[in-house]
């Protein structure tokens, strides 16, 4: 609104002073006219005592260099001279508005008849136009312009009301939304604006808030679930022990105490390791040599059972080494767990593809099941009975670690036993050696 009427005002002002400049112009220019026809006259001896005038000029005087009125019109006969000006002879037509005291104003034109230094000078002149003297046209633009004013207003009212409004709406729904219920989003106001671009921004952050609550949710649930039957077990076997020391041995209370021990902590390290992928910020990527990280793994320690590689030579990809390192060795730990004779660990290109497969010659993984060991905490019934310590998050964590990878991790199929198949993006320009 503030602009508007700045605007107007500027406008306003620049009419006023175009239309003042107009009527100012041609009444000078009517009196020039008239003053050249009786300084003509004079130069050929005509112009009578009393000078006659139309109704548009009827100021005329001839005035000599002493300053008395040779000839006037009637509207100024008997008058002193209109004014004292005596344009000089290099610039015989001059301009002036003079105003007497007690009368109005008038627009002279002035015309010296001769360069002669005794040349008389004619004058004439108008009364000032009522449009330059008064305050009608300024007031005339100013009440033209309050209905524009009004109008503009209006009509900014209304926009800025319909722009706003999809603003006020996002802020009624944000004030609706609680930390426990993050489900909510904005609605999106139709178009592409900033506006729009301002809703979905917040949609966005509010998903991203969602998601991380309910990771945070899902942690918290799943380790007082996995941590609630060993620290209960924990807790009967001490208090046993306390009770009854004649019946228990102090040694194996303690043995049985520090295997639980180590159970939970492996849990709480899985933990914290999968609530890190999430939440993290992703580190920079490294090119990875599969072909030598596989050997690497494999060498790092003894196995229950022989471990194969077979490797070709320039498998990159791209990632981070920490991390894939534990992925190959979740699925090589995995395999020896349940493999009879051996394991085989096999890395190859395909397709633009990283391939790592790891096979086991155990019983396998029943197609039902394929799927479900990567869930968190899934244990199956041998995997239960091989390791009992275990925390079931091993194939999960490698699930996770993977997808951050941009790859996937499957259970194929297998003429024996188990195998798990890790595919990653290829890195088609391994750094030189």
């Amino acid at each position: 609104m503030a602009l508007s009427t700045v605007f107007l005002a500027t406008v306003g002002a620049s009419v006023d002073a175009a239309i003042r400049y107009k009527v100012e112009v041609d009444t000078f220019e009517v009196t020039k006219r008239v003053a050249s026809q009786w300084s003509a006259a004079l130069r050929n001896g005509t112009v009578p005592r009393e000078i006659p005038t139309s109704s548009k000029v009827n100021l005329v005087q001839v005035v000599d260099a002493t300053g008395h009125v040779l000839n006037a019109s009637r509207a100024v006969a008997g008058r002193p001279p209109l004014s004292t000006l005596r344009p000089p002879p290099d610039d015989r037509f001059q301009t002036r508005t003079i105003c007497s005291d007690g009368e109005h104003c008038a627009m002279l034109m002035a015309i010296r008849v001769s360069p002669a230094l005794d040349s008389p000078v004619v004058y004439a002149g108008v009364p000032e136009p009522a449009i330059l003297s008064g305050t009608e046209l300024d007031l005339g633009i100013a009440a033209a312009s309050l209905p524009i004013l009004l109008l503009v207003g209006c009509i900014t009212w209304s926009m800025l009301g319909r722009t706003l409004r999809p603003v006020q709406t996002i802020c009624e729904r944000m004030s609706e939304i609680t930390g426990t219920d993050l489900s909510r989003r904005v609605p999106l106001p139709p178009g592409d604006d900033e506006i729009t671009m301002l809703a979905a921004t917040a949609n966005q952050t509010l998903a991203r808030l969602e998601s991380a609550f309910k990771q945070q949710r899902r942690f918290a649930s799943d380790a007082s679930h996995e941590l609630r039957s060993p620290i209960t077990g924990l807790r009967v076997g001490l208090e046993e022990a306390l009770a009854h020391p004649e019946d228990v041995d102090p040694q194996d209370a303690m043995r049985a105490a520090l295997s639980t021990t180590d159970r939970m902590e492996a849990i709480v390290g899985d933990l914290l390791v999968l609530a890190r992928l999430r939440a993290a910020d992703p580190a920079p990527p490294e090119s990875v040599d599969l072909t030598a990280l596989a050997y690497e793994v494999v060498d790092a320690r003894p196995w229950r059972v022989p471990v194969r590689v077979h490797a070709d030579d320039d498998v990159w990809a791209s990632g981070s080494r920490i991390q894939l390192m534990r992925v190959m060795e979740n699925l090589v730990a995995n395999a020896q767990r349940h493999a009879r004779t051996g394991a085989d660990l096999t890395v190859y290109a395909s397709a633009g593809t990283a391939v790592v497969a790891v096979t086991d010659d155990g019983d396998g993984i029943a197609p039902k099941d394929r799927e479900r060991v990567f869930s968190r905490f899934t244990r199956l019934e041998q995997g239960r009975r091989l390791d009992p310590g275990g925390s079931g998050l091993g194939l999960a964590i490698s699930r996770e670690i993977t997808e951050a990878h941009h790859g996937t991790l499957r259970v194929e199929d297998s003429l024996r036993g188990a195998r798990f198949v890790l595919r990653l993006p290829l890195l088609e320009h391994p750094p030189q050696t």
